[in-house]
């Protein structure tokens, strides 16, 4: 007898029917597929700002133009690019608090009441 007679017939095992996939967001880190791939082509969700930031905005009549609301989107931009998550961005006369993970404007203040105030729980500074 040889060795390949010794050998055991292969048993056909039938492949078990496909599985439908469940439509879910593939999740890179704590970001969605859909957020690493509008980050990767520069999209991006706009700017919001928190009810605090726009009350603040209405009593020290600080008025955004559309040049500044264009730069402050890129230094959040930048400021996401690096890694930031919380930030200070100086903007002209301007001091604004971002939440960078959720792109809105925490606070807004101007010059003078920039200069009476230290800034805490921050992990980087824009200046736009």
């Amino acid at each position: 007898m040889t060795e390949l007679a010794k050998i055991p017939p292969i048993a056909r095992v039938e492949s078990p029917a496909p599985v439908e996939a469940t439509p879910s967001p593939r999740r890179v880190g704590k970001e969605s597929f859909s957020q690493v791939l509008d980050k990767t082509l520069g999209r991006s969700e706009p700017l919001a700002f928190s009810a605090h930031a726009r009350a603040r905005l209405l009593e020290r009549r600080i008025e955004l133009t559309a040049s500044q609301m264009d730069r402050l989107e890129k230094g959040v931009g930048q400021a996401a690019e690096k890694g930031a998550k919380d930030s200070l961005v100086l903007l002209d006369n301007l001091a604004l608090l971002v939440s960078i993970r959720n792109r809105t404007v925490i606070t807004a203040m101007d010059d003078a009441r920039m200069r009476e105030n230290v800034f805490t729980q921050i992990d980087s500074t824009v200046i736009v």
